[in-house]
């Protein structure tokens, strides 16, 4: 199976309603919907449903949000449930962003179960990891990639597989301006797969996408999307300027 090209934009806390909409209108204005390139929209909770309703005439340009309770519903004030996503017909949802591990303390058992109410919902997973400056340092970055998969992935469910993308960041290169350089990058994507291969089957890990999350832009973005292993980004401080955005859309041979 061919693997899906995918840019996704994480906008993070950022952009008013009307800076959120000119970007919008800037992106679709520009896009090259030739290339088979699936776009994802990623907006504070707010903007939802208005940038859904912008996109949905578009041909491979989806929603996601930037996260998901670990609950179906309840007295959970200020959260906000798969259910609800689904319900405003978004389509995508991060899981496991590293801020969210590092600001908000988010556990393995509740990625976990995130990720259970993201599937009851029908939500496909962008499901993040990646490892810090001082685990590069020491040269453990492998075995802490490896854990964050094991620990949260063991539990995917393989009919489910097709719902699951999976996006590398090294946190070490997000907001830095450093960047894992093209080598680096497929290397840890190539051990992602051999990782997903053993917990499901080399077939299925040879059809997941994974995006490079380490400050990819509209300068290295085709060099990182040459690598083999390398299918797409998880972008942030370049998805919130339209020409950016563009063209890192653009960027695949």
């Amino acid at each position: 199976m061919k693997r899906k090209k995918i840019v996704a934009g994480n906008w993070k806390m950022n952009l008013d309603f009307s800076q959120a909409n000119s970007l919008i209108e800037g992106v679709l204005k520009n896009i090259d919907d030739t290339k088979d390139v699936v776009c994802v929209f990623i907006p504070s909770f707010p903007y939802l449903n208005s940038v859904i309703e912008k996109v949905k005439q578009k041909k491979n340009v989806y929603v996601g949000a930037q996260n998901c309770s670990e609950h179906e519903k309840g007295a959970f004030t200020g959260e906000v449930s798969a259910k609800m996503l689904q319900s405003v017909a978004c389509t995508y949802v991060l899981i496991g962003h590293s801020e969210r591990r590092a600001y908000f303390l988010e556990s393995t058992t509740q990625l976990i179960h995130k990720i259970e109410q993201a599937l009851s919902a029908n939500l496909n997973v962008i499901f993040c990891f990646g490892e810090q400056l001082a685990e590069r340092k020491a040269n453990t970055h492998f075995q802490t990639v490896k854990a964050q998969l094991i620990e949260v992935l063991s539990q995917y469910p393989k009919e489910k597989l097709d719902q699951l993308v999976l996006a590398y960041e090294p946190v070490w290169a997000i907001g830095t301006g450093e960047t894992a350089s093209p080598e680096q990058a497929q290397e840890m994507h190539a051990f992602v797969r051999t990782v997903m291969a053993d917990l499901f089957s080399k077939e299925e890990a040879d059809a997941m996408s994974i995006l490079y999350g380490g400050s990819c832009n509209a300068k290295n973005a085709k060099e990182l999307f040459l690598c083999e292993d390398v299918d797409g980004g998880l972008i942030g401080g370049a998805s919130l300027v339209a020409e950016d955005f563009c063209a890192i859309l653009n960027s695949f041979s």
